[in-house]
């Protein structure tokens, strides 16, 4: 068996070998939220296919620096650059300072992807950390003749960029085409075009979120950050870039051409990877039609572990369609393995992970994160580990099975408290994370997010207990 990694590039529209430019390092970034509401479906199959991505790599040895960022700011409603940011119409909603919702959801996300086993990235920049950075890069664009300035705003030239770069190669979109069908310019609009986009926008009176700029007191475009954070982190070209199927246009796509100008025409990055949709009974999931399935919500009935293999269960590159049928079946699969796992310990003593998951496993993965086909090979070593009659063959079969649910994240629990119902997965490292978080609230006086960050802790059933020399914390029950 070969060990080499194939990938699906959007950019190029067929499985390519991996190599990356500096071997054993790579370089892989993934758009993460804009923290104005909980994290839904759509946020948690992202983050666990890069999760399963970012652990593969490691496993094959590799040196991975995995950047995930925050927008906090720029994201206009309908992504637009017109319009409302996200976060303020939040804010003005719930009476509070945008950067109160920025930490309120923030902390719930990782509260929740924590649920999900989803490890914390190597780098979690703030697009609001980086604001002279973004600057800079506009400068940069603008020195090189592909943007231009109309009242203290900053607009992307698309047509200067199309003249010698191909703008929709990474959506397989034609400009033409894109002109066709997009709102002819209304004589109002600053943008000499109607495909030019905002890379920084002049606040009105009322924007809260505003920094001082050449141009003027505004704020950054939506797609500039991740050119930056990118760039800030990895350099300026990156291995992998990943992100949701909604994101190829035209966020990604934007990233390209502001890249691609800002850095001599260099290749912005190498392999594109992007996720399917997440369906509910057959229709698409979206807040118009009401049926936007939040994790914290699923989290009451159902374990992060249950979720998790649900949404590895079709390849990350297809629809998946969610169903309560389907939550059942998965729970009652997670509750069969670890059960062999619980029966076979007992029977022929403790199991360990093997140093590596079977061949048919690992060819799985090794064919652009083959998740289906990997869990059929993880179910096939725990019905082997049911049947098997003597210590040697329980131990390989365990072992592979362990092996194989490190690699994807699954099955890392003890298989008695699992089935004892104590299945609460949140990672150590974060509870500490988010423990240190409260106590800088505390020190700034800042108690309304300490109590926060206390009660979300508490509706993942962690106490804390505050003592002369720190805080101390412990799951429920034990």
């Amino acid at each position: 068996m070969t060990n080499k990694l194939f990938i699906y590039n959007t950019l190029t529209r067929k499985k390519e070998a991996f190599d990356p430019i500096n071997p054993p390092f790579v370089g892989l970034y993934a758009c993460g939220p804009t923290v104005y509401g909980d994290a839904h479906l759509g946020h948690a199959r992202q983050a666990i296919t890069f999760d399963v991505l970012y652990r593969y790599l490691q496993y094959l040895d590799y040196k991975v620096r995995y950047v995930r960022n925050i927008t906090d700011v720029g994201h206009l409603e309908d992504d637009a650059d017109e319009g409302e940011d996200k976060i303020l119409v939040k804010a003005r909603l719930e009476s509070l300072e945008p950067m109160e919702v920025v930490q309120h959801y923030m902390n719930s996300y990782h509260l929740n992807m924590a649920s999900l086993n989803v490890l914390p990235p190597s780098i979690e920049p703030r697009a609001s950390g980086h604001i002279i950075e973004q600057q800079e890069l506009i400068g940069k664009i603008m020195d090189a003749g592909y943007a231009y300035e109309v009242n203290g705003s900053v607009y992307f030239d698309v047509n200067a960029y199309h003249d010698l770069h191909p703008y929709g190669q990474l959506s397989g979109r034609k400009v033409e085409d894109l002109l066709s069908n997009t709102r002819a310019l209304d004589g109002q609009s600053e943008k000499r075009n109607a495909l030019d986009f905002a890379l920084w926008k002049k606040a009105d009176p009322k924007h809260l979120m505003r920094w001082p700029s050449r141009w003027s007191e505004g704020y950054p475009g939506w797609h500039l950050e991740c050119s930056v954070m990118s760039e800030q982190h990895l350099g300026d070209t990156i291995d992998i870039h990943g992100g949701g199927q909604d994101l190829v246009f035209p966020h990604h796509e934007n990233e390209i051409a502001q890249s691609v100008c800002a850095h001599g025409g260099k290749t912005f990055a190498r392999f594109w990877m992007h996720n399917g949709f997440v369906t509910v009974n057959k229709r698409k999931m979206s807040k118009s039609l009401g049926n936007t399935l939040v994790v914290h919500e699923l989290l009451k009935h159902y374990p992060g572990e249950v979720l998790r293999y649900l949404l590895l269960s079709a390849h990350y590159r297809q629809p998946l369609d969610w169903s309560d049928e389907a939550l059942t079946r998965v729970q009652r699969t997670v509750d069969r393995v670890y059960g062999v796992i619980r029966d076979a310990a007992a029977k022929f003593g403790p199991l360990h992970a093997a140093d590596s998951p079977s061949d048919e496993f690992m060819a799985a993965l090794l064919d652009d994160l083959n998740t289906p086909e990997a869990l059929a090979e993880l179910n096939n070593e725990a019905k082997r580990l049911a049947n098997s009659d003597d210590p040697e063959s329980a131990h390989d079969a365990g072992g592979k099975l362990l092996a194989a649910g490190n690699v994807i994240g699954l099955f890392q629990l003890d298989p008695q408290s699992w089935l004892a119902g104590d299945t609460e997965g949140l990672d150590d490292a974060l509870i500490d994370q988010l423990i240190a978080e409260r106590n800088a609230a505390r020190k700034a006086r800042d108690f309304a997010r300490a109590d926060e960050i206390r009660n979300q802790l508490q509706e993942m059933d962690i106490s804390l207990e505050d003592v002369a020399d720190g805080t101390r914390w412990r799951r429920s029950g034990n």
